[in-house]
């Protein structure tokens, strides 16, 4: 790792901590929790306080930036990006476990609510099934804050991307159950906006072996200053092009919502149907690099359904002056 690169990937991340008056991210999840929470299942409602924002910010930044620390100029160096990579997939592991929990006891209380009764037991039972899912999904939305942190971290020292391995009817009712469908209602938008990002989109592809990343940038700032609220979606290759403007979007100063658009399925036609899917997304732009057949196939449904293309060709890139980054593990995250 060049001493340029080094200077650059710390002046990254004095940037973020920087920021570290506590984020509003953070200041959100963690500074105004819930008045009762419901730590395991089984257990009576608490008054417990959460860890204090900016304390867990900084400890979530600061357990990945010790291991690339520690581990700086010893014969340990390269491993310190894929240890690191581990750390942050731990909290990614859980937040996928109570994001499922979550799912379930949505499940349960969305039959509940959908068959009153207006028995005491049946209130009581809707409630502490509400504030049972209620603390599930804010335990979920911090271990994902805590995630992100550390994702931003590894991507600030790294100098790439963490990303994981693979109308209405009036009725007699009570007030539990008016609360209870309400709060159904609310999680299904926030997860929705989770999952869906909003913005106009424009389209990424290009081969696994590409390495000039500076016009690939370039041209992804031009577009984001004219279109500053677009997502970008790529075909989700983890090196080469995909990968680099993924590390684009990650970028602190843009933070542009990104979305991989793998192959899901088997066959060998998987790949031209994701091509006609991303047309289908009616993306406003589109930036391409010279690769194989499905490079040249996206290009043709893009250019049939009038989307303004950006290509770059193979030799047109300029010459490869040193090796990528250790930072970067192909195929490992």
């Amino acid at each position: 790792m060049t001493l340029a690169h080094n200077v650059h990937r710390f002046a990254d991340l004095g940037r973020l901590y920087a920021e570290m008056t506590a984020t509003p991210e953070f200041q959100a999840v963690f500074g105004e929790p819930l008045g009762l929470t419901v730590t395991q299942v089984g257990e009576d409602p608490a008054e417990l306080d959460m860890p204090e924002p900016l304390a867990v910010q900084a400890d979530c930044g600061g357990v990945i930036a010790c291991l690339f620390d520690l581990l700086a100029d010893t014969r340990l160096e390269h491993l310190a990006p894929e240890l690191a990579w581990g750390v942050v997939n731990s909290f990614h592991f859980v937040a996928g476990k109570l994001e499922r929990r979550e799912d379930s006891l949505a499940q349960d209380l969305g039959e509940l609510a959908r068959a009153p009764d207006m028995s005491e037991v049946y209130v009581r039972e809707l409630e502490e099934k509400q504030l049972l899912c209620q603390s599930v999904a804010e335990q979920r939305a911090a271990v994902e804050t805590m995630r992100d942190f550390a994702a931003e971290t590894y991507r600030a020292l790294s100098g790439w991307p963490w990303s994981p391995a693979r109308g209405s009817r009036t009725s007699p009712t009570s007030a539990s159950q008016v609360d209870a469908l309400d709060f159904l209602r609310a999680r299904q938008l926030a997860a929705r906006e989770r999952h869906l990002p909003q913005g106009p989109i424009v389209v990424f592809s290009g081969p696994a072996v590409w390495h000039d990343f500076q016009q690939i940038w370039e041209r992804l700032d031009a577009i984001h200053a004219r279109i500053p609220t677009m997502t970008l979606v790529t075909t989700g290759q983890r090196k080469g092009a995909d990968a680099i403007a993924a590390a684009w979007a990650a970028r602190a100063e843009r933070k542009v919502p990104l979305v991989t658009y793998g192959l899901y399925g088997a066959g060998r036609k998987v790949a031209f149907t994701r091509n006609r899917k991303l047309v289908e997304l009616r993306p406003v732009e589109a930036v391409l690099c010279e690769g194989s057949g499905l490079q040249a196939n996206l290009y043709g449904l893009l250019r049939e359904a009038g989307v303004p293309i950006h290509a770059f060709r193979k030799a047109d890139q300029a010459a490869d002056p040193q090796p990528l980054p250790r930072g970067l593990v192909p195929g490992r995250r």
